[in-house]
């Protein structure tokens, strides 16, 4: 028994066929805007690139950018095809290419789907990358005159100033770090060199931070040298000086800013999904009508459409037999010719008797 069988008179034909032809120019446009929002999510990604470990999560926007562009030029072809099919004789131009055609939709459709949720399900692995990432940022923060790393230092800063955080997870990372390049440093001076070999690995790390960890709404100029030490500063308490460093991890900063961003996008793309759901749908009826008024002989007469033509299980069973069968003629077993003698073979035989009576 066929699955969501309608039947349709001619004027319905054409109707939907006219119908399909508009919605189908209108998802040139939905591919047009799927490549946009790819476009723009991987320039926001790119913007911080330099503070994430890996481009895994560039696999949303390229997933985005290719569907885009894929749905342009499906539905661009859909539209031509579906204005043809209000007519039986035009009709016949494209009947080898409507099942190409829907079953190119249907993995397009399901490719929408997949960027969607690939947009909801980034978060764990955008959140892994920015941590790694941040982490060894932070640690060449100082290397100002290395090259590939020069720029770290300005993008860095601009982060903590942008997004009004400090550190990976918080201001106290940077005590973890040598953050000041050994050039700026009094080598003569006992504290200094004191500090140095005091460290296991010979950094000098201190309680301070970076310039751009500062909160502009500090009612005081702000502390960012020994800033657990509250007897080094007058009328200092760190606890309660909340406003003086920002305390939100650039991390978390981050990954509220893309979670926000891909969420809105997941959206968008998930409605574009199922746009283009009814689209597939509306196709696959088009395509069956028009198929059984061909089988029919009688343009003008009613025909039935359906999504599929029996029912789930019915086609799933069919479809495993095909694949069954398919295997089973790579099998040596199966194969007809397997014990028939080759003429090599028939041909062999005499020539070794002839040689065992000489």
């Amino acid at each position: 028994m066929a699955v969501g069988k309608v039947t349709f008179t001619k004027e319905e034909r054409e109707k939907l066929a006219e119908v399909l032809c508009l919605l189908n120019w209108i998802s040139v446009v939905t591919g047009a805007t799927l490549f946009g929002l790819g476009l723009f999510l991987k320039v926001e990604i790119h913007k911080w690139q330099e503070v994430m470990s890996e481009q895994g999560v560039l696999y949303a926007p390229h997933m985005l950018i290719a569907t885009g562009l894929a749905a342009c030029c499906i539905n661009f072809l859909g539209g031509k095809i579906c204005l043809d099919c209000t007519d039986t004789n035009k009709f016949l131009r494209w009947k080898v290419v409507m099942m190409p055609y829907v079953i190119c939709t249907f993995f397009f459709t399901s490719c929408v789907l997949a960027g969607a949720l690939m947009c909801y399900s980034i978060r764990s692995q955008l959140e892994e990358s920015l941590f790694l990432g941040l982490r060894s940022a932070m640690r060449y923060y100082k290397d100002t005159d290395t090259p590939g790393r020069c720029y770290l230092k300005r993008t860095l800063d601009l982060l903590q100033i942008q997004f009004q955080c400090c550190g990976n997870t918080g201001y106290r990372d940077w005590f973890q770090v040598q953050w000041i390049s050994n050039r700026y440093l009094d080598m003569t001076s006992s504290t200094v060199v004191s500090r140095l070999r005091s460290n296991v690995e010979g950094k000098y790390l201190m309680d301070g931070v970076p310039f751009s960890c500062c909160s502009t709404f500090s009612p005081r100029p702000c502390i960012q040298q020994q800033v657990s030490n509250s007897s080094a500063h007058f009328n200092y308490d760190q606890q309660s000086q909340q406003l003086n460093l920002w305390r939100r991890g650039c991390r978390q900063a981050l990954l509220e800013h893309y979670t926000g961003i891909m969420q809105s996008i997941g959206l968008t793309v998930l409605l574009i999904w199922l746009f283009e759901l009814l689209v597939l749908t509306g196709v696959r009826y088009l395509q069956t009508a028009m198929e059984n008024v061909l089988r029919l002989g009688e343009p003008d007469s009613e025909s039935d459409g359906w999504i599929l033509e029996n029912s789930l299980a019915e086609t799933a069973r069919s479809n495993f037999n095909i694949i069954k069968n398919l295997g089973k003629c790579y099998q040596a077993d199966d194969d007809p010719n397997i014990n028939i003698p080759t003429t090599a073979a028939e041909q062999e035989v005499p020539s070794q008797q002839i040689a065992v009576s000489g």
